[in-house]
């Protein structure tokens, strides 16, 4: 269906016309024509969703599950931007470890950790906002290379994509003195009860944001992050499980095909099938790995608990690793309040099993991974 999205308006600056693109406030109009393929996408996408919510009702501790795809995400968005960190240079970064690539790569990651995290907490007293956003945004770029590009402010001047000028850009979103009335549209339909799902609802913002730009940088991983805030503070994720970096890096020329065909036609029926089919593909996913994650914990317990007299410490040792899959010997002694011989002999244990590598090479102050479980969360985050 042809609709028109938005306008485009001359605008000239040092002489140099350019056309930028001011988009239309949501919902469309007119509204979307929910047909049987879109609406059969949508029952399949939300029955795979919820199950995957339900997973985490089932686990005995969810928190390790929100590590894994937290820190997945916040690799696979940033390697979107251009980061060549993997999840297992994020991981030894937070173990105060040197990472295999830039620091101010895994900066970038694990400041996405913490806006992400930011964003959760605070949806308990702050409805998604443009407040919120500019708060999450300000964390995202608070360390790595967009820190000298106004952090937690939206953007004073144009930006555009594609193209070494205005002049020749490939997109030019809306001018500064019409980006505000924008941003008040878009918070406006998050605050206001629609007719669409939260699901149709979440891929429409996540559009409009894009097209928005209202940031000088970080604009894409911002997009991403709305998505899963949007469906937590809706309720309709009681855990923040789904992410879609992963869908749209694998996908990427129809994301930015998806992307202009709704701002040059208005064809928001293609994005929303387009997005509906990677939240489908994203939560099988997610609900395949959970369990198989699950599986795995439970087997490499039971082959401890062979262990003879030694089992109880090496379990204490194994929890650990589950929460943080990188330790030192110390961190245990630490935590645990276990004996450092105890603690040493749990790790050799748990190496002659297989089930953990030394990775310093020294005779003190040894650190150790858990394997398997870093080389299951690390599946498809390579750069």
């Amino acid at each position: 269906m042809k609709r028109e999205s938005g306008r485009y308006i001359t605008v000239s600056t040092a002489g140099e016309p350019y056309q930028a693109f001011v988009p239309a406030p949501l919902p469309p109009d007119p509204p979307l024509s929910l047909g049987p393929e879109l609406l059969g996408r949508l029952d399949t996408a939300s029955r795979a969703l919820g199950r995957l919510d339900g997973v985490a009702d089932h686990l005995p501790d969810p928190d390790l599950f929100l590590y894994q795809y937290i820190r997945k995400e916040a690799v696979l968005s940033s390697q979107i931007e251009g980061t060549q960190s993997s999840l297992s240079d994020l991981i030894l970064y937070e173990a105060d470890e040197t990472p295999n690539v830039p620091e101010h790569d895994v900066r970038e990651v694990s400041d996405y950790v913490a806006a992400l995290q930011h964003g959760l907490d605070r949806l308990d007293t702050l409805p998604l906002s443009l407040r919120l956003i500019r708060e999450i945004h300000a964390i995202l770029l608070q360390s790595g290379r967009g820190r000298d590009k106004d952090p937690g402010e939206f953007r004073r001047s144009q930006v555009w994509l594609g193209g070494t000028r205005l002049g020749n850009a490939t997109f030019v979103p809306p001018p500064v003195d019409q980006m505000m009335d924008c941003l008040a549209a878009l918070e406006l339909f998050l605050h206001t009860e629609s007719r669409y799902p939260p699901l149709i609802r979440a891929g429409m913002v996540h559009v409009q944001f894009e097209t928005i730009h209202p940031f000088l940088d970080g604009n894409g991983r911002v997009g991403r992050l709305l998505i899963t805030l949007l469906l937590c503070a809706e309720g309709v994720l009681s855990m923040p499980l789904l992410y879609l970096s992963l869908f749209f890096k694998l996908n990427r020329l129809e994301y930015y095909d998806r992307l202009n065909a709704v701002r040059a036609d208005g064809d928001w029926e293609a994005w929303i099938g387009y997005f509906l089919r990677g939240v489908e593909q994203v939560a099988e996913q997610a609900f395949t790995a959970t369990r198989a994650m699950s599986g795995m914990f439970e087997t490499h317990r039971e082959q401890i608990r062979s262990m003879g007299r030694s089992a109880g410490s090496v379990l204490q040792v194994h929890e650990m690793l589950t929460k943080r899959p990188i330790l030192t010997t110390a961190q245990v002694v630490k935590a645990l309040q276990l004996t450092k011989p105890t603690v040493n002999k749990a790790f050799d244990l748990l190496q002659k099993g297989g089930l953990v590598e030394e990775i310093t090479g020294n005779r003190r102050n040894r650190k150790y991974k858990y394997t398997d479980y870093i080389a299951a969360l690390a599946e498809g985050t390579e750069p």
